[in-house]
């Protein structure tokens, strides 16, 4: 048995199984008994824990690691160290392995699905270099594809760990060496670059179904990440996209100059791919080998540089206190003796007047012809075509069917109406009439019959997604149902396997229905021996709704004291939930027997003592059945009976030999019953013995 299995680390993290293991470190679930939840926890290997500067590196890095927070990266809990062991505690992630998961399915994947797990694995490095964290181990053993198609890449820090740690190639290093960037088996200096490099390397694995390169040793496979450059993905799988095809060699570039400079370029040209698949992807520029290095020039040097000879050099503009001082002078030099008489007349100024009219009015004329009369014309309509039966080759090929309409491809789905390739859905419908702004069409392509293609159902309502997958396309529908804040009661969440991928007959698919937004509960107090008036504020604060009120006599609580309520304290309950109470009227007061009328008689002699008036003083008492329903429960219980302030039944009993308990008391009035079940309170009811 594995020497860890039950031990609890620093009285919190009992360790439960091993679900991993790997070169430098053992992957065990663990449960947080400080948060009652599930977690994984990742514990060093003795032989590297022994080392004291690799344990402060390794717990230095990971404290950094875990200031990391994305979506599509494993989340750090916590990183100690307990018992002599060195461990960080991780969020535990249901799903498998993309390792694993290209291997059950057996074959490349379908390039839409492999754009979508790179483009997730490309914004968790992008995060990461962004923190100055480089992973140098990015290989699908190291990313995890959850239930929903989403990825979570695992491991950040470890690798730069080990690379650090060990100089050569150790036979652990064989998973790896498939994996890693010419920088790194030359052991030359590492950059965001290498990841970059790394998840080409996955991206190309993806598209093809094999590994770049292949060697009998892991020296072989590095010398050829050196010196070689794999066969283009297309060459092994011609449903690859070309721009797809030259993002993948771009992230492979042996040269660090020719590769991605950042994963948010990567990412940039995934985002472009997406929207139109026929985009060029640029080339990274090539170094010069003519060029001179870099270095630093002092200012005075590039101002020097720059001057101009004197000249050519623009004359210098005079200041705004020059321009003033020149014109004051111009004015006392002038001559106003000289200066030529004045014209004066009505014409000219008729005739300015007539300029200035003729051109408001020419004014007027272009801006209701140009401007003004366009804000009221109606917006000219189009005629969509149809485009339903057409490949995207014949659309290329005449472009007179497409006119001025823009295409917009949305995917591959299954159709039994129209042969592969053919475009089987669109929108707007064809023949349909559209304004200026909405000359773009959607289009899905037929994947034909026999290929079938997981729709994307995510908005759906949930009778249209099962009459689309059951009974159009055969599948079987696994449901699951969660609250959501957005999404409406009875649509679908999400769904595995993700749009896109490629379904059979009698696959498996599960759809995650919305229940709506989640209910929220009130934990319901004790209100007993309270008074009516603040046992309802106390309702009302919690969010519940005072139910059904009524009255009982009861020697036990006094008057206008609540005395037993449906719901037992501690129960959690929906907001708005009501609540019924029982309110004593105080201990029940016998009336006096009437009397008969007097009778006279004779005065009673000396010797005959005094009679006292008799009176019915006693209360009603009955006898009731309790009875205690053992059913949900097996082997040994300890069954508690209280009535009032009495315990009338405490004994363990066999819940499978026994599943009723049965017990008689004799009582007076109102009193409440309390059973309890393991010492746990699981009902309470008034009972009344006036019956």
């Amino acid at each position: 048995m594995d020497q860890y299995i039950g031990k609890m680390l620093d009285n919190r993290y009992e360790i439960l199984e091993c679900i991993g293991t790997g070169g430098m470190a053992m992957v065990y679930k663990a449960r947080c008994h400080r948060l009652n939840r599930l977690v994984a926890i990742k514990i060093l290997k003795p032989e590297l824990a022994q080392d004291a500067d690799f344990r402060r590196r390794f717990h230095d890095e990971s404290q950094a690691v875990a200031m990391l927070s994305h979506a599509n990266i494993v989340s750090v809990y916590d990183v100690s160290r307990s018992d002599g062991l060195d461990y960080i505690v991780m969020e535990l992630v249901d799903g498998l392995t993309l390792k694993q998961y290209m291997q059950r399915r057996g074959t490349p994947l379908n390039w839409r699905e492999a754009q979508h797990f790179i483009t997730q694995i490309m914004r968790a490095l992008s995060h990461a270099h962004g923190r100055g964290i480089i992973h140098r181990d990015i290989k699908p053993h190291n990313i995890m594809v959850l239930r929903d198609g989403s990825v979570k890449v695992t491991d950040f820090g470890i690798a730069q760990l080990a690379s650090a740690a060990q100089n050569t190639m150790t036979q652990e290093a064989i998973g790896s060496v498939h994996y890693i960037s010419p920088e790194q088996a030359k052991g030359s200096h590492v950059d965001c670059r290498t990841d970059i490099y790394s998840a080409g390397v996955v991206l190309y694995e993806m598209l093809t179904g094999r590994l770049p390169f292949e060697g009998d040793t892991p020296v072989a496979v590095a010398i050829q990440h050196i010196k070689s450059i794999p066969v283009p993905p297309c060459d092994l799988n011609p449903e690859v996209p070309r721009a797809l095809e030259a993002i993948t060699m771009k992230a492979m570039a042996p040269e660090l100059s020719q590769r991605y400079g950042s994963a948010e370029e990567m990412l940039d040209d995934l985002k472009e791919f997406r929207k139109n698949p026929d985009f060029q992807v640029s080339a990274a520029p090539e170094a010069d080998a003519d060029d001179e290095p870099t270095m630093v020039v002092p200012t005075k040097v590039i101002t020097a540089s720059v001057r101009m000879p004197v000249e050519r050099r623009e004359p210098e503009r005079p200041t705004q206190a020059e321009r003033k001082e020149r014109r004051r002078r111009e004015e006392d030099e002038y001559d106003y003796d000289d200066e030529p008489p004045r014209r004066g007349g009505v014409l000219p100024a008729v005739a300015a007047v007539l300029v200035i009219l003729i051109f408001i009015v020419g004014m007027g004329y272009f801006l209701i012809n140009f401007f003004i009369k366009d804000l009221f014309a109606e917006a000219p309509e189009y005629e969509v075509p149809n485009l339903l039966g057409y490949t995207l080759d014949q659309l290329d090929q005449n472009k007179s069917i497409l006119g001025d309409f823009k295409l917009e491809v949305k995917g591959t789905v299954y159709s039994t109406d129209y042969p592969e390739d053919q475009i089987c859905e669109q929108s707007p419908e064809g023949n349909t009439r559209v304004r200026e702004g909405d000359k773009v069409i959607k289009v899905s392509i037929s994947g034909g019959e026999d290929n079938m293609f997981m729709p994307p159902v995510n908005g759906w309502d949930v009778r249209q997604a099962l009459q689309k997958l059951q009974n159009e396309m055969g599948l079987q529908v696994k449901m699951e149902y969660s609250p959501s804040e957005t999404i409406t009661e009875g649509y679908v969440i999400s769904y595995t396997p993700i749009d896109g991928m490629k379904v059979e007959k009698g696959d498996e698919v599960t759809l995650v229905i919305s229940t709506g937004p989640e209910q929220k509960q009130a934990t319901v107090i004790r209100f007993l021996n309270v008074p009516l008036e603040d046992a309802k504020a106390q309702i009302k604060q919690l969010g519940l709704e005072v139910g059904k009120v009524d009255s009982y006599y009861s020697d036990e609580y006094a008057e206008g004291r609540v005395m037993w309520q449906s719901v037992n304290p501690g129960e959690g309950v929906d907001k708005g939930t009501a609540i019924d109470l029982w309110v004593s009227k105080g201990p029940e007061i016998p009336e006096p027997t009437p009397s008969e009328a007097p009778v006279e008689s004779d005065p009673p002699e000396e010797s005959d003592p005094p009679v006292e008036p008799t009176q019915d003083a006693a209360v009603p008492t009955s006898t009731q059945t309790i009875t205690v329903d053992l059913s949900a429960y097996s082997g040994s219980v300890r069954v508690t009976i209280i009535v009032g302030e009495n315990t009338i039944y405490d004994n363990n009993v066999d819940a499978d030999m026994n599943t009723v308990v049965s017990r008689q008391v004799s009582g007076s009035g109102v009193q409440n019953v309390f059973i309890y079940i393991n010492e746990i309170l699981v009902n309470s009811y008034p009972l009344d013995f006036r019956q």
